[in-house]
């Protein structure tokens, strides 16, 4: 796999060449993978899984008229072909008032600190195969357990390179190690399956295989004898690893391009007390060995610390070149490259801070209400901000988690949701968006 700097110089080659047919802007995107991954299931090897990928895009500004493409053949003939076609593409496109390069006083030019996203463990199939096997003897130990999905464990590396033609030239390496356990518990008509699965950049930061096993056979076991629950409306509490959903919601409804459209919720509500005055939402790019962690977004513009939620009030769109010349606003560092076309948006490290209770403190006034902790479908409307999605969980009797339940509906608008938003104090920070267990009141919860 090629490093950060041949992709980098890959990137600029390409840039050259656009220009040289007859360009009068290009940027370019270089992506490299690397990852292995070894499966288990039942005590023997299943699947042992190894991949390599490079990938490169290009795109291309004749006037206002653009066009993007995209290959894998990184021979200088292939990359020469590439280039005139994006040209030729171009000519022909619409014109696009909005689209361009982000502007050289806008580009990231300064030091970029190591944010320790690539780890120099590099585990040898033999020890991912024996981390898989030993989270799922972990998992199958769990009295109530009848059978397995599998373990697994991996590691992957990855390089990202940009160039454009108006001098940014830079790229950065990352990579991560995930481990999981997925299990069977109950029998016939009463069996239930859970998982449990952590991701980090180091792979000494991840927890123990036997502590990512028990984790998923308890779950499972604790889920088996799941029976429905009346409807009504009630407290609903979510668990941290659904609750991450909720806020990913509002990134989507505050993304540049979702406003530009006129497909948010969010419009017209920049200056309404979305939230309680308490919350706040912070982002947090420079964050050592976070998921999401980055120097600069996919168009070059310096990444920064900001509130996206304070005093309970959102702090503005993610933008985007597009988007923030459509709407007049300034660039907020939050371009997101993906394979090929035009940039999208998206956000680096996402916080919801935690509040000042803990979990039992939050649930201890609840009579009757539900814990969520899985959550199925896809009901969520971000024009009307209607939210329904099918849940399973646990029921809250008297101010205690009670037995366990499925099958059930819970909605409401993700404008009164956040509204009603209380947070624990549990946070960890362990995925790309973190939250702490939450509850929202009034929401319906539809079962029996």
């Amino acid at each position: 796999m090629i490093d950060s700097a041949a992709a980098v110089a890959r990137c600029q080659e390409l840039v050259d060449l656009a220009r040289a047919r007859g360009a009068d802007a290009a940027d370019a995107a270089c992506r490299a993978g690397a990852s292995e991954s070894v499966s288990v299931r039942l005590g023997e090897l299943e699947e042992v899984e190894r991949s390599e990928s490079e990938e490169i895009s290009l795109r291309v500004f004749v006037g206002r008229r653009s066009s993007s493409i995209q290959t894998s053949d990184f021979a200088p003939e292939g990359l020469a072909i590439l280039a005139e076609r994006a040209v030729e593409m171009a000519r022909l496109a619409p014109e696009d008032p909005y689209g361009g390069l982000a502007p050289e006083d806008r580009l990231f030019t300064g030091e970029a600190p190591d944010l320790e996203l690539l780890d120099p463990d590099d585990p040898s199939p033999e020890e991912l195969r024996a981390t898989a096997l030993a989270a799922e003897d972990a998992a199958r130990a769990v009295n109530g357990v009848t059978n397995s999905n599998g373990g697994s464990a991996g590691a992957s590396r990855s390089v990202f390179g940009l160039a454009t033609s108006n001098g940014f030239a830079r790229g950065y390496a990352s990579g991560s190690h995930t481990l999981s356990a997925s299990v069977v518990a109950g029998e016939g008509g009463g069996m239930e399956t859970d998982y449990a699965y952590r991701t980090q950049r180091f792979r000494s930061d991840l927890p123990g295989a036997e502590e990512i096993g028990r984790e998923a056979g308890e779950r499972a076991v604790r889920k088996t004898g799941s029976t429905s629950m009346p409807s009504r409306k009630m407290p609903v509490v979510f668990e941290p690893r659904v609750g991450n959903g909720v806020l990913g919601h509002l990134l989507a409804a505050m993304s540049g391009p979702a406003i530009a459209r006129k497909s948010s919720f969010l419009i017209g509500r920049e200056d309404e007390q979305l939230f309680d005055s308490a919350i706040r939402v912070r982002e947090e790019p420079f964050r050592t060995r976070g998921l999401r962690s980055r120097h600069f977004d996919g168009e070059g513009v310096p990444c920064s610390e900001r509130l996206l939620v304070e005093d309970g009030k959102i702090g503005g769109w993610l933008t985007n070149v597009a988007s923030a010349n459509q709407l007049d606003l300034d660039l907020t560092g939050h371009a997101g490259r993906g394979g090929g076309g035009a940039p999208g948006v998206s956000a680096s490290n996402i916080v919801l801070d935690p509040g000042t209770v803990s979990v039992e403190e939050l649930i201890a006034d609840i009579e009757d209400g539900l814990y969520v902790t899985g959550l199925f479908g896809q009901g969520v409307n971000l024009v009307t901000g209607d939210y329904s999605r099918g849940a399973s969980g646990f029921r809250i009797r008297g101010g205690e988690i009670a037995g366990p339940v499925s099958e059930i509906t819970i909605a409401g608008t993700l404008p009164e949701m956040f509204r009603a938003l209380t947070p624990a104090n549990d946070l960890e920070l362990q995925r790309g968006i973190d939250v702490p267990t939450f509850r929202i009141d009034g929401m319906a919860v539809a079962g029996e």
